[in-house]
């Protein structure tokens, strides 16, 4: 699926979104690095410019609270069945295990 955004404007956007959940939790950039054990200057970077490691950003959702949410949205999508024939064609085909796309 092809997107309209690229990933700078995404990841300011993101940035954006953190910055307000811990805002309307009332923290400071400082409570909010202390409690997740994320560094200050890379939280103050992060809210600026969007760039954050993962494992970083994982550490602030954790503290504000979204990161099943982030879980949930990254599942895979299970495939949905109109018919028994649908559901026989399905466990034909076994699950991927590598892609065959380059």
């Amino acid at each position: 699926m092809l997107s309209l955004i690229s990933a700078s404007k995404a990841q300011l956007k993101i940035a954006e979104n953190i910055r307000a959940r811990r805002l309307s939790m009332e923290l400071t950039q400082e409570g909010l690095a202390e409690r997740s054990g994320v560094p200050l200057a890379t939280l103050r970077k992060f809210e600026q410019k969007g760039a954050i490691s993962l494992e970083s950003f994982l550490k602030l959702l954790m503290v504000v609270g979204e990161v099943e949410e982030l879980l949930n949205i990254l599942k895979p999508s299970k495939p949905t069945f109109n018919s028994i024939d649908d559901v026989l064609k399905d466990t034909d085909n076994a699950s991927r295990k590598r892609g065959w796309k380059k």
